[in-house]
């Protein structure tokens, strides 16, 4: 009532302007390029987005039905590689080739799980020879594991300031050493390469 003219018709302009930026698709890792939207207008696009359909038990059993669509493609996505569908985590060509990068080689870290469970069985074992075997194991496996990712580590930040001088690469080098902890076969998205074939 009291508002000026003028700032309504700023609301209005930055609304056109939001909507305008959401439209277009945008690389995860890139920076946003346009300021946060105002509360306001952020519900009112969210609330324009989902049609009410008046029934509230109604709107909660199509964004039921709409949340487990996008589930499934996620899933499909996660097996297949296809790059439409997946989280925004995993998204991007950086992160295809991290993915690649660290599918492409064999990493001790991956043996963790297994070597863990050997480990465990040997140190429940009531003999102390083999209880300190078991320790001796422990700190060996630890080592292994510290020294091959610290390498994984800098060869990968080597090969993504070559391949993408010009991308956003923040915490690509961090995501290729998380994938590096799961099994080869527990991995998703699925691995796209063979081992020993170079992204």
């Amino acid at each position: 009532m009291f508002g000026s003219r003028s700032s309504k018709e700023e609301k209005a302009a930055a609304t056109d302007k939001v909507t305008a930026d959401l439209s277009k698709p945008r690389d995860p890792q890139a920076p946003k390029g346009r300021p946060t939207p105002k509360r306001a207008v952020a519900q009112s696009q969210r609330k324009a987005v989902v049609a009410s359909t008046g029934d509230r038990k109604e709107d909660m059993r199509r964004a039921r039905e709409r949340r487990r669509v996008e589930l499934a493609k996620q899933r499909e996505a996660m097996a297949s590689g296809d790059e439409r569908y997946l989280p925004a985590r995993d998204k991007g060509p950086v992160r295809r080739f991290v993915r690649d990068y660290v599918d492409s080689r064999f990493s001790i870290a991956e043996m963790f799980l297994p070597l863990a469970v050997v480990i465990l069985i040997l140190s429940i074992i009531n003999q102390p020879a083999i209880q300190n075997i078991a320790l001796l194991l422990w700190l060996g496996v630890i080592a292994l594991i510290v020294v091959d990712s610290i390498g994984l580590f800098i060869r990968l930040r080597k090969a993504l300031n070559v391949r993408f001088p010009n991308e956003p690469k923040r915490g690509a080098a961090a995501y290729g050493l998380m994938r590096t902890l799961q099994m080869r076969r527990l991995r998703l998205p699925k691995p796209q390469v063979k081992r020993g074939e170079r992204p």
